[in-house]
């Protein structure tokens, strides 16, 4: 997700932190070649990245890399989890002079259940080898992660840990059988058949298709619990977090597939496309681009448009994949497919509706172009090129340096709330955001309520509280303008330029009609315009942000609890949520995956209470 400071060598790290999202992922650096510098992972993103852009405390390493960064890309991932394994995908790709370079896979390591014939033993393994004969489990995040949940898989199943030669030389028990660890089945304490039953179940586990056992241990913890004796019962809940971590998919190096990964996200008449490329089952990486289109072009035409010239429109000699997943229907699919079919060798589909994991990475790939967009918008280029087009569609004597735009939002006339967005010469200025409770005014009446918000704003800054805007737009048609006109000449402020943003008759994004309060003319402004790309980005942002403050302001006083306020999550989903995760703590750190692993969740109230608990 590439954003640009005003000069090719000096990169506009505040520009770019204001907007970047606090998701996990991953972040690359590179200099003003385009050559990456340093490939690393991050829980949050946004609080990572910034490290580096401290005025204090680097080192003197980290300096010079700082130094050589000319832009910043970041790919979000659905955990830490995805976001490392992705980070040792690009770095064996990529291998940037600022990482430190392994040599090979063993990097990554596994759980190995070998292939002795009655009495297999369960052990930490670097890297998998074709030559042993067993069943392998990963990879998984750390070494560390997997020796702590080895330790926990043997304390639940007591399965051997060590090598043939020291099993099958035993004449008595070892110290692990002594501390519970092992059934000693090198003496024949346990049966054939009893031992493979623990290894079919810790089998299943490993695999994702016991929740048996996690209810059990859920169960116990319960009990222990009730019984007062909570050192057990925290014992148990490592226990369930050990397994769980042990268990959580790896989607970032799945079991296979190649597939190119498209997602579009659209705001304020940019479109942004963002391709995610899968080999082998892993994502190795993303691309973005921002496209121009015309607005009487729909979603899937659009698509269309851009798969043909993404394939077939460059020079270079494109890598066909198996697979290619779509958002949306794509108008004429089956002469694409059929053209990538013919360009490959080999069938190339085109496919919208998927399960699983590639569900997983059409989800990520939208959530990428959401957050690329959203930073493409706020990078500095682009506000000052959209600012120069406004300030001659307006003919304005200067730039402007300071607009403000009002929103009205309700429900049915109830918790009425009012937003003031502002934006200057860098984009949107959140610290300036206002929102504000109406009261004493008939539900349902905007008129008023525009009246109530912009008197007791304008009221203020006309006492010397507060900025003074350049510029003000207001969300409506003329009667809201006519409202706003009405303040402003009795506070003595009409020297300042007001506009009204309507609809127009369709209501259609870029059919939107300008009015300005000063001659009543009402205008359009053609669909490509940087400057009408700039009114809607306000004014969608203040309609966002009046939303929320309505939500926050209707919800407010039955939320007692985080989840609680939640549509679909009652008192017997809540208790199930806080058994499986044992606190709203390891909720909010979970994924969507991990969420709908919990009795009664599906996938789509999973992303619900994400949402919810990450404020999305």
């Amino acid at each position: 997700m590439p954003t640009k400071s005003d000069t090719a060598h000096e990169f506009d790290s505040k520009t770019f932190l204001k907007r970047l999202t606090e998701r996990p992922g991953v972040y690359r650096m590179l200099d003003a070649a385009g050559e990456v510098l340093y490939v690393g992972k991050a829980r949050n993103l946004k609080n990572r990245v910034s490290s580096y852009f401290r005025k204090s405390g680097l080192s003197a390493k980290t300096e010079a890399l700082v130094s050589r960064i000319a832009q910043v890309e970041v790919t979000i991932t659905g955990s830490e989890t995805e976001a490392l394994l992705l980070e040792q995908n690009l770095i064996k790709s990529l291998r940037p002079p600022y990482n430190i370079l392994l040599r090979d896979d063993k990097s990554y390591p596994y759980i190995y259940l070998s292939g002795h014939d009655k009495y297999p033993s369960l052990t930490f393994r670097r890297g998998r080898t074709r030559r042993a004969k067993g069943s392998w489990f990963g990879p998984y995040p750390s070494s560390g992660a997997v020796r702590e949940s080895l330790n926990v898989l043997q304390k639940i199943f007591r399965i051997r840990n060590c090598s043939d030669s020291y099993f099958n030389n035993r004449s008595r028990p070892c110290l692990q059988y002594q501390i519970n660890r092992c059934t000693a089945p090198c003496v024949g304490y346990i049966s054939p058949e009893d031992y493979a039953d623990d290894i079919r179940h810790a089998t299943m586990f490993l695999e994702g298709k016991n929740p048996a056992i996690l209810d059990d241990l859920m169960q116990s913890m319960e009990t222990a619990s009730q019984a007062l004796e909570f050192e057990k019962a925290a014992i148990y809940r490592d226990q369930v977090n050990h397994l769980r971590h042990v268990q959580e998919q790896q989607s970032i190096e799945a079991s296979g597939g190649d597939a190119d990964v498209i997602a579009m996200a659209q705001d304020a008449g940019v479109v942004c496309v963002v391709v995610i490329l899968v080999r082998g089952g892993r994502v190795l990486g993303t691309k973005d681009y921002f496209p121009r289109f015309s607005l009487e072009q729909s979603d899937a035409e659009l698509l269309s448009a851009f798969l043909g010239q993404f394939y077939f429109g460059g020079d270079a000699q494109r890598e066909f994949p198996r697979e290619v997943l779509v958002p949306v229907d794509v108008e004429e699919q089956d002469v694409l497919s059929q053209a990538l079919t013919e360009a490959a060798g080999r069938e190339v589909r085109i496919r919208k509706n998927v399960r699983g994991e590639r569900r997983r990475w059409l989800d990520l790939a939208a959530t990428n172009a959401e957050q690329t967009l959203l930073t493409h918008l706020a990078s500095k280029e682009t506000v000052y090129r959209r600012l120069l087009a406004l300030r001659d569609l307006l003919e304005l004597k200067e730039t402007p340096s300071r607009m403000e735009c009002f929103d009205i939002s309700h429900s049915h006339g109830e918790n009425t709330v009012a937003s003031c967005v502002v934006f200057d010469e860098n984009g949107p200025l959140k610290s300036d955001y206002r929102l504000y409770n109406i009261e004493g005014v008939t539900g349902g009446d905007d008129y008023g309520a525009m009246r109530q918000v912009l008197t007791r704003r304008y009221t203020r800054i006309k006492s010397g509280e507060g900025k003074r805007p350049d510029l003000v737009f207001v969300d409506g048609g003329k009667g809201q303008l006519n409202v706003a006109r009405d303040v402003f000449e009795q506070l003595g402020l009409s020297d300042i330029t007001l506009i009204g943003v309507a609809k127009g008759v369709t209501r259609k994004a870029g059919m939107e009609q300008l009015i300005d309060a000063l001659t009543d003319a009402t205008f359009r402004v053609p669909s490509d315009s940087p400057a009408l790309h700039l009114i809607q980005h306000i004014r969608d942002e203040s309609h966002r942000f009046a939303i929320t403050g309505h939500r926050a302001r209707r919800d407010k006083k039955r939320r007692q609890s985080t989840l609680e306020g939640i549509e679909g999550v009652g008192a017997k989903r809540r208790r199930e949520l806080i058994r499986y995760f044992g606190g709203i703590q390891e909720i909010k750190k979970a994924s969507v995956t991990e969420i709908a692993k919990v009795r009664g969740i599906s996938r789509g109230l999973a992303e619900s209470i994400y949402a919810a608990l990450h404020n999305e």
